[in-house]
């Protein structure tokens, strides 16, 4: 079980946003690109990128969703608080 993840996401209002990023994403689309076009998170500037984080650390259906991927996944759309996410698995260990 990963202890620590790395991930980017990109943050949009609603569910039917994020599975056209999906689809974006599916075609070939560039996740630091859509992410710094779309995303309503400030980490757009860094292409979507949120660094290493911990358990504990991020909301928790955003954080089950990281943690319960592997290594390069896209994973999504996740519901939060914050509006709906579109998550990509950089790495875990």
């Amino acid at each position: 079980m990963a202890n620590k993840v790395n991930s980017s996401h990109i943050l949009v209002k609603t569910e039917t946003e994020a599975w056209v990023i999906i689809g974006e994403l599916n075609k070939g689309g560039n996740f630091e690109d859509i992410a710094k076009k779309k995303s309503l998170c400030p980490s757009k500037k860094r292409g979507g990128s949120l660094g290493w984080f911990t358990r504990g650390q991020m909301v928790k259906p955003f954080e089950n969703a990281c943690f319960s991927g592997k290594k390069g996944q896209i994973a999504g759309p996740v519901k939060t608080e914050f509006g709906y996410h579109v998550i990509r698995i950089d790495d875990l260990v």
